[in-house]
């Protein structure tokens, strides 16, 4: 069931499944961003690097965090706009990462107009080692329940 503005609390969290991020994933990002950088796409010259190996795009992983919470339904139907991202990146994602998000509601304010409200909503991605990946807060404006 989609929660309302009213249905949220600041402090509330919610946890994602995992998600395996894999060679297929790193590609497909490549080919349809064009961005080919060899840190992503090329094993030989990933070797050489400080990761060892390719790693996923940083932009790839932000991408697949939304996703992954937006499996869970909570701002299906609800969520009216998104209004800002602020992001870090922390560590990187190696291929075969499995990957989860820690999702927590930071802030909440009503809209003027009465029928919406700004969440601020805190993401916190880990992996399977649970080191912290990237970090960030997603914005949007969510739907107040219907006045009956």
């Amino acid at each position: 069931m989609p929660l309302y503005f009213e249905d949220l609390q600041v402090g509330q969290q919610f946890e994602t499944v995992g998600r395996t991020v894999t060679n297929h994933d790193v590609m497909t990002f490549a080919g349809l961003s064009g961005d080919f950088n060899q840190l992503h796409t090329n094993d030989e010259f990933a070797k050489g690097t400080a990761y060892g190996q390719r790693i996923a795009h940083g932009i790839l992983v932000l991408a697949i965090a939304g996703g992954l919470t937006q499996r869970l339904g909570l701002f299906d139907g609800t969520t009216r706009a998104l209004l800002g991202i602020e992001w870090k990146f922390n560590g990187a994602v190696l291929l075969n990462d499995t990957i989860r998000v820690r999702m927590s509601v930071a802030s909440l304010r009503p809209t003027s107009r009465g029928d919406a409200g700004v969440v601020a909503r805190r993401y916190e991605v880990f992996n399977q080692r649970d080191e912290l990946v990237q970090e960030g807060t997603f914005t949007a404006l969510v739907a107040m329940r219907p006045k009956a």
